[in-house]
């Protein structure tokens, strides 16, 4: 399989996802996105359009930390990082997108480190 028809498959996964799923301003959309050395975690209310919070492992916070680390290591620190960041905005309640990808490995990883965070999915 090709790189584009995989991209493309995530592509239509994701679409699929987010005709079902959207984030209010009681409960935003926590969004995932993995690159292959990053993970991304973004916390949005898509009735205004707007990121609310959002935590990655280039984030000058934890990147120090993440050195020498395992990816599903880094992912549940970014998804702590994030839950710290959602509850000081004053969200404890989110609607997971896992963006396409399966929930398995580091995505399920970094949901697990925003519930034990104290975010509510």
């Amino acid at each position: 399989m090709s790189k584009d028809v995989a991209r493309a498959g995530r592509y239509k996964r994701h679409a699929r996802v987010r005709a079902k799923i959207s984030g209010t301003a009681e409960r935003p959309r926590l969004c995932v996105y993995r690159s292959l050395v990053h993970i991304y975690a973004q916390v949005i209310d898509d009735t205004r359009g707007c990121t609310l919070v959002s935590a990655s492992t280039v984030d000058p916070e934890i990147a120090k930390d993440t050195d020498g680390k395992k990816k599903t290591d880094q992912a549940e620190m970014v998804g702590l990082l994030v839950a710290k960041r959602a509850l000081e905005a004053g969200i404890t309640q989110v609607v997971f997108d896992r963006g396409g990808y399966k929930y398995h490995g580091r995505v399920k990883t970094l949901a697990d480190g925003a519930r034990k965070g104290g975010i509510k999915f």
